[in-house]
């Protein structure tokens, strides 16, 4: 291969410029949603919506860019990262207008649902360009810092969030993203000058891309909805659609995703644990805000001071444990994390009415420091276990895994509240049946999370297929 911008032979200043706008891009993502749900019961007030209703607040956004992860990942790989990522950051930020002005939970709900599909246009693009410049004895680093960045977005939205919804109103925060949106696609035009498109001139999959987003939707929205008769239906046949996606993608010559490299032993289970791990992890923040700002009383702002322990933990860990897997076995640092996840959730499940907060934020550090050990090293396999022309399949791999994780978050959350709340307001009478359904979800993510250390352990030993056999034996 002659060195190209398609190869590692890039300048220095372009890799700056593409971490850069990256991991800004990979900060407000994060800090969006960490920053709403801190503010969904000041939303709730507002609207006069159940908890129910507020949690699609949420849903609608991770199953939007869960849905077209794959896809675009796909049109990217084809038609260029940078013009995909140019394109999803400006979605994104006309997005946030259309959120901040929306009159009814329902239109927010809609405007979260554009907000989605940008924001998977931004991940699955960003990772993917971060791969594609730096060569593998550095990917680890950048990953890092680009998981850090992550990491910072979530320790800032429940601060920030806290405070701009207390003085400013919910709809600030929506507001704020516009400017930083605006930056990032100024600093892609003025720097960023070349495109990456490994697979450019190859067909798109638009049978395969329809097959996927139905049967994703349908999978993701009936487990939501599992409460519900019509839930389990439409998760039934989302399952016999999967089936039927994987038949077409094994018969096309271009697949939008293929499906033969999860013949890759690291590439397969690092994807399930990811999976695992975001499923086990990304409601902790919703039911702790929840927790803190119904049942202990605290304000928005103090419940986001007091969230902040596990992001921060998170951001500190996340670049030492990417820097670390460019040197040792992935698999041990990333099944550490996970265990580590595991004893965090544990200590919640004793989690009461007046559980003294240092016990609180104890557990947030312990939580964020597993999580960071876990993230950045699995996301490097996972990168790291394909040839080139499948970063895009792979970056959306992971941000898929990601989204349908944590889709299935808030998924168990909204069916235990189903279950024991109802769709009603929460109000004092309803605190003890809350407490009882925050409990039982952390016994589940615990569960949960428990089954993954063993996940994260049996991929067997990482490394870096791009270097021990060359491009072309990959996907063999």
């Amino acid at each position: 291969m002659k060195p190209t911008k398609d190869s590692f032979h890039v300048d220095n200043d372009v890799k700056i410029a593409a971490l850069l706008v990256a991991s800004i891009a990979s900060f407000f993502t994060p800090f969006m949603g960490s920053s709403v749900n801190i503010a969904l019961p000041a939303i709730g007030l507002d609207f006069g919506a159940d908890a129910i209703l507020l949690n699609w607040v949420t849903n609608g956004f991770l199953l939007a860019a869960a849905i077209f992860a794959v896809p675009f990942g796909r049109v990217a790989d084809i038609h260029g990262m940078k013009k995909i990522f140019t394109y999803g950051t400006i979605l994104f930020t006309v997005a946030s207008l259309f959120c901040a002005l929306s009159p009814s939970a329902y239109l927010l709900i809609v405007s979260r649902v554009l907000q989605g599909i940008g924001s998977a246009m931004i991940f699955v693009t960003g990772l993917a360009i971060i791969t594609s410049v730096f060569p593998p004895k550095h990917r680890g680093k950048a990953i890092g810092i680009n998981v850090a960045a992550v990491y910072v977005g979530l320790s800032l939205g429940p601060v920030i969030g806290g405070l701009m919804t207390q003085y400013l109103g919910w709809r600030s925060l929506f507001l704020m993203i516009i400017p930083i949106g605006l930056l990032v696609v100024a600093i892609v035009f003025w720097k960023l000058h070349d495109e990456w498109a490994a697979s450019r001139g190859e067909k798109f999959d638009w049978i395969g891309s329809i097959l996927y987003s139905v049967m994703l939707f349908l999978v993701m929205y009936g487990f939501s909805s599992l409460s519900q008769q019509d839930g389990w239906v439409m998760l039934i046949v989302g399952i016999v659609g999967f089936f039927a996606f994987l038949r077409w993608e094994l018969r096309t010559k271009s697949p939008v995703f293929n499906v033969r490299l999860f013949k890759n032993t690291a590439f397969t289970f690092s994807s399930l644990a990811a999976l695992i791990n975001y499923s086990a992890t990304f409601a902790i923040t919703l039911l702790l805000s929840y927790y803190l700002q119904y049942i202990r009383g605290f304000e928005p702002q103090t419940a986001g001071i007091i969230l902040v322990a596990q992001p921060i933990l998170m951001a500190i860990t996340a670049p030492l444990a990417g820097r670390m897997s460019d040197r040792v076995d992935a698999r041990i640092i990333a099944t550490i994390g996970m265990a580590i996840v595991t004893l965090g959730l544990f200590t919640f499940t004793f989690i009461g009415s007046d559980t003294p907060l240092t016990t609180i934020i104890i557990g947030l550090a312990v939580l964020g420091l597993g999580f960071g050990l876990f993230s950045s090293p699995n996301t490097n396999v996972i990168m790291g276990s394909v040839e080139r022309r499948f970063y895009g399949v792979a970056s959306a791999t992971v941000s898929t895994m990601r989204l349908i994780g944590q889709t299935m978050s808030i998924g168990i959350a909204t069916l235990v509240f189903a279950l024991l709340l109802g769709r009603v307001q929460i109000t004092p009478e309803q605190y003890t049946a809350l407490l009882g359904s925050i409990h039982i979800c952390f016994v589940v993510f615990t569960v949960l999370c428990f089954v993954g250390v063993f996940v994260s352990w049996y991929r067997g030993e990482s490394g870096y297929q791009e270097e021990k056999d060359g491009p072309e034996k990959q996907t063999e």
